[in-house]
């Protein structure tokens, strides 16, 4: 029977597999994966620290001495999924590109944020913590649509239309983005491609047809 240090090599098979240790590094990246899927089914409240510590394996303590608290955890992950998105969206309107190629690929960034990172988009839909408001989906929208009101001013102006409108418009092709990948978060069907496409048929064939001054006509009957 052989000897190493003192122990056994039959009493280390006993015990099962030796766990390796992490880093700090590897510990706070490990516990984020895992707090991540937990948040997204079950939110902020109704995961807890016990869930947390026995899904990573590790005892309560550690989450605290990497976060100090769940609502730091929680924090760090939505922060975290906040700029990832916000680092698609806008990476794709930087890009040099007409106006519909630009709408086609801040589509489709967020609809492939949505299919690789399904548990943080849940987790972006819902409420930012108190002390985090920065990091609220709303927030993100805004920062987004600023963008887009950018590339739209010149495609207004080309048009005659007045740049003050821009911001209205951005708001809303944002917001028709946004709420079409909440509803593709759960059908997947058809496919991102797809989606987009008709997302940019509806904005982009309705944005050719733009009246200057439109009235509503159930005001002027």
């Amino acid at each position: 029977m052989g000897h190493d240090g003192g122990v056994t090599t039959t009493a280390r098979a006993a015990v099962g597999p030796v766990r390796l240790r992490m880093t700090g590094v590897q510990r706070r990246t490990q516990l984020i994966q895992v707090s991540r899927g937990l948040f997204a089914i079950r939110g902020l409240d109704g995961t807890t620290i016990e869930d947390i510590a026995a899904a990573a394996g590790v005892s309560k303590p550690v989450i605290y001495e990497h976060f100090g608290s769940k609502e730091g955890l929680f924090r760090q992950v939505v922060d975290e999924e906040f700029h990832i998105l916000l680092a698609a969206i806008t990476g794709a309107l930087a890009e040099e590109a007409g106006p519909r190629v630009l709408l086609e690929r801040a589509a489709l960034a967020l609809l492939t944020y949505i299919e690789d990172r399904t548990d943080g988009f849940r987790i972006l839909m819902r409420d930012a913590p108190p002390s985090q408001p920065e990091t609220a989906f709303s927030t993100l929208l805004s920062k987004v649509a600023a963008r887009v009101e950018h590339i739209l001013s010149d495609e207004f102006a080309r048009r005659g239309f007045s740049a003050d409108d821009g911001a209205m418009y951005a708001q809303m092709l944002v917001g028709m983005v946004a709420m079409t990948g909440q509803w593709w978060l759960d059908s997947r069907a058809p496919d991102k491609h797809a989606v987009a496409a008709h997302l940019v048929n509806l904005a982009w064939n309705g944005l050719t047809g733009l009246k200057q001054n439109p009235r509503l006509r159930s005001l002027t009957d």
